[in-house]
Order: C-alpha cells, then structure tokens, then sequence
C-alpha cells in the first residue's frame, strides 16, 4: 500500500522546516511527498529543496493556484492509492501518518478524518486557541467534518468527487468533505492521528482569517442559518435588549451578563487544559481575551459572509 502526503504552499520559508522536520521524524514515512508551491516570492522552494535528499519528494510550481487547485494538482500527480493531506502551517505527531492510514488495509475503508491539537507559545496563542479550536470532547465523530490539515483518502475517492472546488478559494475541504460524505458515508474518525495547529499570533491575522472563512462559506452557500442567527443577535436581539435594560428594567442586564458567560463557557473549559502551568495573570489575560476573540470573528464573519454571497451571484462555481 503506497501513500503521498500532499502538501500546498505559498511564501512558507518562515515555518516550513518545522513541518518537513517532524515528517523526517514519522514512524511510517509516506512513499511519495507532493508540494505544490502556488508561487512563493520567498525562498520557501528553496527550503524544500533541501529536503529531497532526506525524503521522496517533487516540487510543483503552479502560479496562482489557489488550495483547491494545488491539493488537485499534486493529487492528479501522484501515484499513490492512497492520499494523505496536510497543510504547511503544522507540526505532525510522529506516528501521524501510521495511525492515519493504518485503516486502509481494510479494502472497505475509503477515508479517514484525523484530528489536529492546538500549539500554542504566547499569552494571545493560549487565547486564541481556547477559542477558536476544538478539543476532541467537541467531537461527534459522525458528525465531524475534518479539516484537510490532518486527513487521507483513496485516490479514487478523490476522483469520483471530482476533487477539491477550484472555483472556491476558502472553505474548500468543507465542500470537499460534503461531498465525500454524500457519496461515501461519514468519515472513519481516527483521533491519535495528531498534528499539531498554532492560532494565529495577532488579532489582525484572526480577522482576516474569519473573513475569508466566511467569505468562502458564502460563496459555497454553507451555514445560512447559523450566520443569519448571528446577523440577527449582533444587529437585533442585541440593540434591542439594550435598549431594553436603559428604558424598562435594569434586570435585563443581568440576563445579558449571563447569556455573554454561556457564549464563552466552552472557551474558558478549553482554556483550562492550556494553562495549567501558566501563573494567575496569564490566565487572567487568557479570560479576558477570549470574548474579544469571539466578538473579533463574529464581526469578521458579517462582513466576510455577504462579500462570498456576491461573489456567488456574480461568478456561480466558475471562479
């Protein structure tokens, strides 16, 4: 049974040698390694390239690919059955790939999701991470939709769903995932399969990531009415409560309070397993970032949404 690891890039030299380091270091090492770089101005083909003595590696160059079309384009090159994928912003666990494609001997298996651990170095990280990244309780493995950071699947899978939307620039694996789902069933949930993910670092990073996220679920028509539910408490369940506790009873302000602690309940549990070892005011600073995170990528996901709704209307599946 051979295996590609499937890789796509863009301007990766300052982090790429942490994720080719930790595949030197897989107890099953893939039989093929496809990078599509989709034309870094850095030096980050050069850093590859240092790599393909230690390991079977080719580099694609396809300038201006988007994810969709570099997974696509480094999936139609290989030769493998089967396809492992990762995303160049993570450090793999060193028996990732063994435990993630240890499922296929089984002809009947044709995907399999992993699952993927926050690594976290700063104050903001820790925060970031409690917020935005699930924890495997959070999980319901049949109803999980991997990220294509940490998942694998037969080439032939791949093919008959007609690969990942080229016309889709963000939210891809989601469309991806639906689609094999629609086809092939739930995902075959495999949670030693680690890789290690870093949160963005800034709250500008954050934003622009929430909306592109959300930008391409609008585009792809995903979660209407989980964002039409967060238009309607930002623009209207909110002011109107407001207005509200200022003019009818000051006691609305404490449901407020206690609606505010439930939305970020789950973050400050998450948080709980990230800073056992951090002195009190980190956690402190922790605690006091995570609602800021979450009203952040809340506004970044209003604003991205009707950007990918006119980007569907306009262009449809054609870009």
């Amino acid at each position: 049974m051979n295996i590609c690891l499937v890789i796509t890039v863009l301007n990766e030299a300052y982090h790429i040698h942490r994720l080719f380091d930790s595949v030197l270091l897989q107890t099953r090492l893939p039989d093929e390694i496809i990078v599509c770089d989709a034309g870094s101005k850095d030096n980050t083909v050069t850093i590859l390239s240092k790599y393909s003595n230690k390991l079977p590696l080719r580099i694609l160059v396809y300038d201006g690919a988007n994810i969709s079309t570099g997974r696509n384009v480094a999936i139609e090159a290989a030769q493998s059955e089967i396809i492992a994928v990762t995303d160049a912003g993570v450090t793999l666990s060193p028996s990732w790939l063994e435990n993630l494609t240890n499922s296929f001997t089984d002809e009947k298996i044709m995907h399999v999701a992993g699952f993927f651990n926050t690594d976290s170095d700063t104050t903001f990280e820790k925060a970031m991470g409690a917020t935005v990244l699930p924890l495997i309780d959070d999980i319901r493995s049949k109803q999980f939709l991997p990220s294509s950071r940490s998942v694998a699947f037969r080439k032939s899978v791949w093919k008959q769903v007609g690969g990942y939307p080229n016309w889709l620039d963000y939210s891809e694996d989601v469309v991806f995932d639906q689609e094999i789902i629609k086809q092939y069933g739930n995902f075959h949930f495999i949670p030693t399969a680690l890789v290690q993910f870093r949160p963005r670092s800034t709250l500008k990073q954050f934003f622009r990531q929430y909306y592109n996220y959300a930008s391409g679920d609008g585009h792809a028509g995903l979660f209407v009415l989980i964002h039409l539910i967060r238009y309607f408490t930002y623009l209207i369940a909110i002011p109107i409560s407001i207005y509200a506790a200022i003019t009818i009873n000051p006691s609305i302000w404490l449901l407020g309070a206690i609606a505010g602690l439930t939305y970020i309940r789950r973050p400050i549990v998450r948080a709980q397993r990230l800073w056992y070892k951090s002195p009190l005011l980190e956690k402190l600073i922790i605690i006091s970032l995570i609602p800021i995170i979450r009203v952040t990528g809340d506004i970044a996901k209003m604003i991205g949404y009707p950007v990918g709704i006119w980007k569907r209307i306009k262009f449809g599946k054609n870009t």
